[in-house]
């Protein structure tokens, strides 16, 4: 007799775990293991090695989870045609990173990934609430979290950043890919 297949909660609930028995104790720890947890369960939003180049991907493993079981998902490679706004969003986050952790720069190219994805952000990461985002925020990107005060949903929250940079203050596109003005802050430079 066959053993019933494994559920995507249990499934998920038993990477987690496993994950958190390695883990270093470093503030990103619980969080990447969320994130790595649901990738490599079939949730969540991002591509193969959840955006990371294959290299950045195993390091990050070994980083927090030294020794723990590899972890393997294939679901396709991010979108080319979305680079000019993959940069600025990497590059607005890489500006108010903590520097506190190498894994700062892991969770920045992580965060943009999944902003090229359409739920909330914290959905498209794998995340487990809204609640983690917001610490993973704050604990990374201090300076950048500490600016959202009224709370607003973290992906409109950065691409309201990108929008005012440029100096386009009426945004209402929940990403840069359906906005009208993107020709105008992504348009290739001379």
């Amino acid at each position: 007799m066959a053993l019933p297949a494994e559920s995507y909660p249990e499934r998920r609930d038993s990477i987690y775990r496993d994950l958190m028995s390695h883990a270093r104790g470093l503030p990103n720890d619980a969080t990447l293991a969320c994130i790595c947890a649901t990738w490599a369960s079939g949730g969540g939003a991002l591509p193969d090695f959840m955006g990371l180049a294959t290299l950045d991907f195993h390091q990050l493993l070994v980083y927090h989870f030294p020794g723990a079981v590899p972890l393997a998902e294939c679901r396709g490679v991010r979108a080319p045609e979305r680079a000019d706004e993959m940069r600025e969003i990497r590059a607005l986050l890489l500006h108010h990173r903590a520097g506190q952790c190498p894994s700062e720069i892991w969770v920045a190219d992580i965060v943009t990934t999944a902003c090229m994805a359409g739920n909330h952000l914290w959905q498209d990461l794998g995340l487990w609430s809204r609640r983690q985002l917001s610490e993973l925020m704050t604990r990374n990107f201090p300076t950048l979290a500490a600016q959202n005060v009224k709370d607003m949903k973290w992906k409109k929250f950065l691409y309201r950043q990108l929008c005012t940079a440029e100096g386009i203050h009426v945004c209402r596109a929940p990403s840069c890919d359906a906005c009208i003005d993107y020709p105008a802050c992504f348009g290739r430079q001379g």
